[in-house]
């Protein structure tokens, strides 16, 4: 029978451990592809002091304990060999169908990762305290908003998970909150207030140069459409006769690609009604409309309503560019300033205003378009407290009025009960 072997603390070594002629401790095994592979520690286990000057890592036993763990759950070793840019590509490439939009922000990642040493890291050496620490320095090194970094970990993160799934990795690094990791600096699109809409409008109507956008500017604050949506719009979109207005598709402009893609959710199509005012917007901007000597056609798509100096449809960045330079033109001239207003401020503050007038929460998410109706309820959150002691003082004066109601009921039913008695 052969003797065990021992360790210089005469302790028995298990099979696979053994302890080099320095006092290292290393252990061998095949990995679950069939390859040998050792680690090595200057400790077998944790209570073991580290000789002076030597670099710590795990002890021997507790490595041992992981690397078993993973054969045994037979996890891929070594992260299949990936770094987390050929992770993301990996990933990406499963996602097919998506927008021109989704497309390019992956791009974006993917460049990113090129550049950046994070992405040259093997994945199964990202853990959670590197990927927060990426993250951080993203935005406090790299000037990165948290919208941005938002949209980045939000392709990293299903790209490790995927890894998880796919048994290379045991753990998601990423899977954590963004808000309990980096300050939230996003600006928040809230809607402005009635009077501050009507003061903007007013403005652009008479001003001598903003006032060729007036309509447009009016259709949006008073519909809800999404700026893609409007640009997108075509004649044969507008029914004049019937007061409706068809939105089945967006015009969007990616890069120097500008192209027709589908709405933003499936209840993004919906055919939504004019009113007065705004019918009558439509008829100016028809009316006005000065398309070049040949139609541009978009996808197949023609008859667009706006047009730039070069005779091209418009598109979200010329609106976004407009209401910017009004807001900057008004400001620079009246003392009480108006907020940032923007195509999307005017969609926000056209739900919120419905939304305070008593409209049914299910046809205002139609008129949205929203696929949830918990995004159409959250505009309640740009309810402020004008807007609550409105509130508060209505039902108010409706049980004022309902107490004098049946006080006076009262009180016609008292002169009854006296006038049968007297007789």
């Amino acid at each position: 029978m052969s003797e065990k072997r021992r360790d210089s603390k005469n302790r028995i070594l298990r099979t696979g451990e053994s302890q080099e002629a320095d006092g290292r401790y290393k252990y061998r095994y095949l990995d679950a592809n069939g390859k040998r592979k050792t680690v090595y520690s200057w400790r077998l286990v944790a209570t073991d002091s580290i000789p002076a000057g030597k670099k710590d890592n795990a002890p021997l036993r507790e490595q041992e304990k992981l690397i078993n763990r993973d054969l045994d759950d037979m996890i891929i070793p070594d992260g299949g060999g990936l770094t987390v840019r050929q992770l993301v590509s990996k990933y990406i490439a499963t996602k097919t169908g998506v927008k021109h939009t989704t497309r390019a922000g992956y791009g974006t990642v993917i460049n990113l990762l090129e550049k950046d040493p994070f992405g040259a890291q093997r994945i199964d050496k990202v853990r959670l305290s590197d990927a927060k620490e990426w993250l951080i320095r993203l935005q406090q090194v790299d000037k990165k908003s948290y919208s941005a970094i938002h949209s980045i970990r939000g392709i990293v993160r299903p790209a490790f998970q995927m890894a998880v799934d796919d048994d290379i990795l045991r753990k998601n690094p990423f899977e954590f909150q963004l808000a309990t990791v980096l300050v939230n600096d996003a600006v928040t699109r809230e809607a402005i207030t009635r009077k501050q809409e009507k003061t903007f409008l007013e403005f652009i109507k008479n001003d001598a140069h903003y006032c060729k956008y007036y309509d447009g500017m009016y259709i949006l604050f008073k519909t809800g459409m999404r700026i893609s949506e409007f640009t997108g719009l075509t004649l044969k979109d507008i029914d004049m006769e019937n007061r409706t207005i068809n939105i089945d598709h967006q015009l969007q402009k990616t890069g120097t690609l500008v192209y027709i893609d589908t709405t933003k959710t499936y209840a993004g199509t919906r055919v939504i009604p004019m009113q007065d005012d705004v019918y009558e917007c439509f008829q100016h901007i028809i009316a006005n409309r000065k398309p070049p000597k040949v139609e541009p056609m978009i996808d197949g798509y023609s008859g667009f309503l706006c047009f730039d100096k070069d005779g091209k449809p418009m598109v979200a960045m010329h609106w976004e560019k407009y209401f910017q330079h009004a807001v900057e033109k008004y400001n620079s001239i009246y003392r009480i300033q108006l907020p940032k207003i923007t195509p999307h401020v005017c969609r926000h503050t056209y739900c919120s205003n419905m939304a305070k007038s008593g409209m049914n929460p299910k046809v205002l998410q139609y008129l949205m378009g929203h696929s949830d109706i918990s995004v159409t309820l959250n505009t309640y959150t740009h309810l402020k407290l004008d807007d609550a002691r409105e509130e508060v003082e209505k039902l108010a004066r409706k049980q004022a009025e309902a107490d004098a109601e049946l006080k006076q009921l009262g009180m016609k039913v008292d002169a009854k009960d006296r006038f049968r008695k007297s007789v």
